[in-house]
């Protein structure tokens, strides 16, 4: 099915059978089933093959440094809260390299949805652990299989206050697709982690296996937050859908003095020469 963010004639760099191909497919369907034109949207990414998504879909886009989506994101979103930002990128870029990013965006609360391409390893670099890759994984530098606790991004969210949590799967586009529409409409951070396998550098955490190791979840109340903590920290099967969706409250945006008594975009303001000028003249003293 086609649609207005399809950015026909480009070669895509991902490998043959990725979860990445399925996982855009959902992201640009979600956001034509929202009413969402490619001029409303602007997708921020780091480093990774995941962060290379915003290149196959027509929008704007910001692609930046490794680890770095997040903040990136923020203030694009506080610099034009209009705009619907999404930042996209891998378990290892966002969880990894923007682990401290990924906690303080929480905080913060701006009001962007947070899509995270989780194979549970680097695929870019060629195959070393990620901080989701499980114990006992092993790869060409782990070649003893990985010892540490694999991070749980859901659980991390849900204690730091992330008002939106949600996993889905990349082999399911479909139901992949309405939980990120879910994500977006929500007024404040969203995060969607989302299951996907890495048929080149992961011969574990293949097709097969999220099938096998995944339900999605049915007649669950997502604003139970006991229940989606519980759910969160829980494993094989993993559970897959929105765990919790809180009550809204006042996003990063919405805080800003700059919007107290005027909710145009900075860019669309008139801009203060003399108050700009008077300030260059000082930091040139």
């Amino acid at each position: 099915m086609g649609t207005s963010f399809d950015l026909p004639g480009i070669e895509i760099s991902w490998c043959p059978g990725c979860g990445d191909f399925k996982i855009l497919d959902s992201i640009k369907q979600a956001l034509e089933e929202l009413g969402l034109s490619p001029l409303d949207v602007v997708v921020v990414s780091g480093i990774g093959q995941a962060a290379k998504t915003p290149h196959y879909m027509k929008s704007h886009f910001f692609n930046g440094l490794h680890g770095r989506a997040l903040p990136n994101a923020t203030a694009i979103k506080a610099a034009n809260p209009s705009l619907e930002v999404v930042a996209v990128g891998g378990d290892g870029d966002m969880y990894g390299e923007g682990g401290n990013h990924f906690l303080h965006t929480i905080r913060r609360n701006p009001g962007i949805t947070n899509l995270v391409f989780n194979n549970m390893v680097y695929g870019l670099t060629k195959g070393q652990a990620s901080p989701t890759s499980p114990r006992g994984f092993r790869t060409s530098v782990q070649v003893d299989g990985v010892h540490a606790q694999p991070f749980n991004p859901l659980a991390t969210a849900l204690v730091q206050g992330a008002g939106f949590v949600a996993r889905a799967y990349a082999g399911d586009v479909e139901k992949t697709k309405d939980v990120i529409k879910e994500a977006v409409q929500y007024k404040g951070y969203a995060l969607v982690d989302i299951f996907q396998p890495c048929v080149s550098f992961n011969s574990v955490n293949t097709y097969a296996w999220f099938k096998e190791n995944t339900y999605w979840l049915d007649g669950h109340d997502p604003s139970d937050f006991s229940k989606a903590l519980s759910l969160a920290l829980s494993e094989e099967p993993f559970p897959l859908g929105v765990l919790f969706r809180g009550e809204e409250r006042t996003t990063f945006e919405g805080s800003l003095a700059a919007y107290r008594n005027d909710k145009n975009p900075l860019f669309r303001r008139a801009a203060p020469r003399e108050v700009v000028k008077k300030l260059l003249d000082g930091m040139c003293r």
